[in-house]
């Protein structure tokens, strides 16, 4: 498939040129067109270069969905910079490991978001300091801060036509952006991720859904993810849809703006879908406007996709799989495939891109077998960012790029997630690798050994069940005490939603936990 660009700054242009006085964004009291908003980025861009952003330098975004993300995060783009998209959901130290490791220069964040002021986090983790300048989205502005209006005043420093030869210099084997998965032995890891991969990619993407000039799409995906960034705000500048970011996902709220805005276009894990369903308001609400739905990381049942259809007046729901290692996007259905392939399967690859099951050898399984999820093709992310190891365990020498993930492929090459080969659970849509929460909840001083399983969860798919052997003389350990502890320390989506006191683990012969018994224990548990 031809890709129009190779560069997110290309797209930029070209999406202005194409849909030029066509909404283009609509947050609060803005709205803006595609040209207005491409003037915007622009500035934005011609900002960063006055505040020093050199081509290459790394710029963090840490805020929810708002308009001033968009506009800053493209910027960077349009400067030469790679944008590093922040998790809403850390605390401070894990935010903090990122900026370290990345050495961004600038942070864009918020001060007054769901009652939390990300500098404060920040300070409270002694990261403060780690990048050159701090510029506030929205909230208060502290004295060691800039308001994103002052620095956005910065743009009359830069000769629009320097700006405008930076961004043409962007190539499309340029890095982009640097997403951080978190990781198996405890500390995240950056995949790089190239502009080319990311427009191509999301070309077909959107085209696979049907994505038109004139759709409205809730971007309910946080923007620091792959669904959001890149199959929310790209895919709308791709293909001339509506960006409507909403910040926080709020049934009530979502289900209001539908008819308020007209929106066509809702994505988001089959929880979202199920939420709405069950609603005991639904039928007082308009969703006549809802025509495109793209769903994955849980199964997505066939009786919910029939009522997706009569009750919500979804035309075309696509489920699809992707791992932020393949720039998020790697199998789709297709609009046309029946309920039971949507359902049952997470689609055939997308075009020019190669999956295959292969066993513990690498070698291709017959079809109908189980084995490992392989990826090959220009999705393929660049690497780890310095930390070559494990970008050779992940990517083998012949490209292929080895998920962990567990799956079976029919003779149509249609693909079914049956389980995965690394220590992972997926609560509400968020990988969650037990070695990392491990880690953390090691600090708590009353805990001597931690053993985090994923158990079955109806709303989240699963959540964390921690099993904890105490510390020496820690008989008086509380697992409510705990379990708070770790709301303060970690990411919601990480914190275990039970958690048992125990002696010990089972072990195997060579003194490894059994993770499989304490999978089978938890979920036990929580049926009883």
């Amino acid at each position: 498939m031809d890709t129009p660009w190779s560069t997110i700054p290309e797209l930029i242009d070209d999406a202005a040129a194409r849909f030029g006085d066509a909404e283009g964004l609509v947050d609060g009291d803005v709205r803006w067109s595609f040209a207005e908003l491409a003037d915007q980025i622009h500035q934005s861009a011609r900002a960063a270069m006055a505040s020093g952003v050199e081509p290459g330098d790394v710029v963090a975004v840490w805020a929810p969905n708002v308009g001033e993300w968009i506009v800053a995060a493209l910027g960077v783009h349009c400067a030469g910079g790679v944008l590093l998209p922040i998790n809403t959901r850390w605390k401070g130290h894990e935010a903090g490991f990122v900026l370290a490791k990345t050495g961004a220069k600038l942070l864009f964040t918020v001060t007054d978001f769901l009652d939390t002021d990300y500098l404060d986090l920040l300070t409270d983790a002694d990261q403060r300091d780690l990048v050159d300048e701090v510029v506030v989205l929205r909230g208060d502005v502290p004295a060691d801060a800039t308001s994103f209006a002052d620095y956005i005043d910065r743009a009359e420093q830069t000769d629009p036509a320097a700006e405008t030869a930076r961004a043409a210099a962007v190539q499309g084997d340029d890095l982009c952006h640097i997403m951080f998965t978190s990781g198996t032995t405890g500390q995240p890891k950056g995949a790089m991720l190239e502009h080319a991969a990311v427009c191509k990619g999301y070309n077909a993407w959107a085209t696979v859904v049907g994505l038109t000039a004139g759709d409205r799409y809730l971007i309910i995906n946080p923007f620091f993810h792959s669904f959001g960034m890149n199959a929310g705000i790209l895919a709308c500048l791709m293909k001339g849809a509506t960006i409507i970011p909403h910040a926080v996902f709020d049934v009530p709220q979502v289900m209001q703006r539908v008819p308020e805005e007209s929106i066509s276009m809702l994505p988001g894990p089959p929880a979202i879908y199920q939420t709405i369903l069950n609603h005991p308001d639904l039928d007082s609400f308009d969703m006549t406007s809802l025509r495109l739905a793209v769903t994955g990381a849980a199964p997505v049942p066939v009786e919910m996709l029939a009522q997706m259809r009569a009750r919500l007046g979804f035309e075309t729901i696509i489920t699809g799989y992707g791992l932020t290692e393949s720039t998020g996007i790697a199998t789709m259905c297709r609009h046309d495939d029946p309920p039971e392939i949507i359902s049952g399967t997470s689609g055939r690859a997308i075009p020019d891109v190669e999956v295959r099951i292969v066993d513990p050898d690498g070698i291709e399984v017959p079809r109908g077998d189980q084995g490992e999820i392989v990826i090959r093709g220009y999705n393929v992310m660049r690497g780890y960012l310095d930390d070559p190891e494990k970008t050779a365990a992940t990517i083998d020498g012949d490209g292929w790029l080895h998920s962990g993930d567990l799956g079976v492929m029919d003779e149509n090459g249609y693909v079914d997630i049956t389980g995965r080969t690394k220590d992972m659970y997926i609560c509400g849509g968020f990988n969650c690798y037990p070695a990392e929460i491990e880690n953390l909840m090691l600090a708590h001083p009353k805990i001597g050994q931690v053993a985090v399983v994923g158990a079955p969860d109806q709303r989240m798919g699963e959540v964390g069940f921690a099993f904890i052997i105490p510390s020496p003389g820690a008989d008086d350990i509380d697992t409510a005490e705990v379990l708070g502890w770790c709301r303060d320390q970690m990411a919601n989506y990480k914190v275990p939603r039970h958690a048992e006191i125990v002696e010990e683990f089972p072990l195997n012969a060579t003194g490894k936990v059994q993770k499989t018994d304490l999978e089978a224990i938890a979920a036990a548990k929580l049926s009883s």
